[in-house]
């Protein structure tokens, strides 16, 4: 009962971390001073814990009375639902976001072009570059977060002027468009739309989905794309003192001369959401609880397998919640799992435990089906666990087979078989014989004499059936 209590306690301890709309309550820390500017960073793929941060960053800075917030990034792109998220809250946002691609060498690819646009100020860093907003399709929910190419367009057959009207001006029944196309003209709309709000090139942002443009800072600039070109932060904040924006509406006048810069770093909570949904961690995860749990299973009464396991699974059914998993690679994985473990209970010569590898590898593969950058398997780990897998369960089966074909050590089938010594002349085909150092009543059917060797032929409840021992025909 007390191990019960225990499992249940640590579940309940770790409840509050796989819950999206919970979060601890921290205690209040000092805000910043009106007039400072709130720095948050962007750096690598975009998912589920960037937005969360994001719009942490946002509300505090909105708390704290801020008059600006600095969206330093670095990204090659990510997952299309987090990206939307992202922007939403900078429309939202009371508090002007200028988004500043830097440091230089950075880039704001793909997704990260969708923000840029999107920012009230997009300001970049010298050799950076902006662009590549192709969108790709992961299960199946598009997302500008890759590098695919997109759908030709049909060409157009010349047409003779006078075949203008009439029948040749009805065009050719098309059929319906594909999954691609949808994505294409979706981020395409979705684009536009952004780079129309803010007044920048919408005809570049067009591209930048539709031929998957990318361009260099000065160019960004010269484009229209974005507004201006620092060295740094200082720099920056020194280009935007007295600059005007519209803000929900209004106009208002930014004043940032020797504004104070007030990094947000990321939460305990922000931390463990982006460590659990990288996909290599979300799949250990999955495999620990469960072997876990099968364990406890196998073993009643360790706990410790079944609450690890617990813990791991909910962690990691967690992080497929805010990943884009393709439910055909986690059955197949389940299924090879499956597979293995009944290799160990009823062999079958290697037929389920083989099966059980191969649909193991396939469903790791394409688990997270993804082009976008971060979020993918990687291929060593998969091939890592597949082999120790498949190494574990067929050392298993092994075992089992030899203890199977070992000779039996205990019980009464140890016992047929057995030599012994008569203690005393059977009278009557009845007396005693010691066996094993013990010493057990006996019938025999042949007269035997104190000291003769017995053998062992049969047993019935506790009194031995022997015979004489003959070592040449036993």
């Amino acid at each position: 009962m007390k191990r019960w209590r225990l499992l249940l306690f640590l579940l309940l301890t770790a409840w509050p971390l796989l819950m999206p709309g919970v979060e601890a309550v921290e205690p209040d820390k000092p805000a910043a001073a009106a007039g400072n500017v709130m720095l948050l960073n962007i750096s690598g793929a975009i998912g589920p814990a960037t937005s969360d941060y994001v719009h942490r960053g946002l509300e505090k800075a909105r708390k704290a009375g801020a008059t600006l917030v600095v969206l330093q990034m670095d990204t090659p792109g990510g997952l299309d639902t987090a990206m939307r998220k992202i922007i939403q809250d900078i429309i939202a946002s009371p508090v002007p976001v200028v988004t500043y691609v830097s440091p230089s060498g950075a880039r704001a690819a793909s997704a990260g072009a969708y923000i840029l646009l999107a920012s009230h100020i997009a300001a970049m860093a010298p050799a950076t570059n902006v662009g590549a907003a192709t969108p790709v399709r992961i299960g199946g929910v598009p997302d500008p977060g890759g590098g695919s190419k997109p759908p030709e367009q049909p060409k157009q057959d010349k047409q003779d002027p006078a075949d203008k009207q009439g029948k040749n001006e009805k065009p050719a029944k098309a059929g319906k468009p594909g999954m691609d196309e949808k994505a294409l003209n979706d981020a395409i709309a979705y684009i536009r739309g952004l780079a129309q709000m803010r007044g920048r090139n919408v005809e570049w942002a067009e591209s930048a989905v539709r031929e998957a443009a990318s361009i260099s800072a000065e160019e960004a600039v010269k484009l229209n794309v974005a507004d201006l070109i620092a060295a740094d932060l200082p720099d920056l904040l020194k280009q935007l003192d007295g600059r005007k924006l519209s803000l929900q509406g209004r106009e208002i006048t930014l004043k940032t001369q020797g504004a104070q810069l007030q990094t947000y770093e990321p939460d305990w909570r922000n931390r463990l959401l982006a460590t659990i949904s990288d996909p290599n961690v979300a799949y250990i995860l999955m495999l620990l609880g469960i072997y876990g749990i099968f364990f406890e299973l196998w073993n009643p009464g360790y706990v410790i397998p079944g609450v690890v396991g617990g813990i791991c699974l909910l962690l990691a059914l967690y992080a497929f919640q805010v990943l884009p998993i393709n439910f055909a690679g986690l059955g197949l994985i389940l299924l090879g799992i499956a597979f293995m473990v009944a290799e160990a209970f009823m062999p079958s010569f290697g037929a389920l435990g083989i099966g059980g590898v191969i649909a193991f590898v396939v469903g790791s593969i394409i688990l997270m089906d993804t082009d976008v950058e971060g979020y993918t398997v990687a291929w060593p780990l998969i091939a890592g666990v597949a082999l120790a897998s498949a190494a574990f369960f067929f050392t298993v089966v092994a075992m089992a087979m030899k203890a199977r074909n070992r000779q039996v050590v205990s019980g009464q089938e140890e016992m047929l078989g057995a030599t012994g010594t008569a203690l005393d002349s059977f009278r009557e085909g009845e007396g005693r014989v010691r066996v094993h150092s013990e010493e057990w009543q006996a019938r025999s059917g042949t007269a035997l004499k104190r000291g003769q060797k017995v053998k062992v032929v049969g047993i019935e409840g506790l009194i031995l059936t022997v015979e004489p021992y003959n070592p040449e025909g036993h």
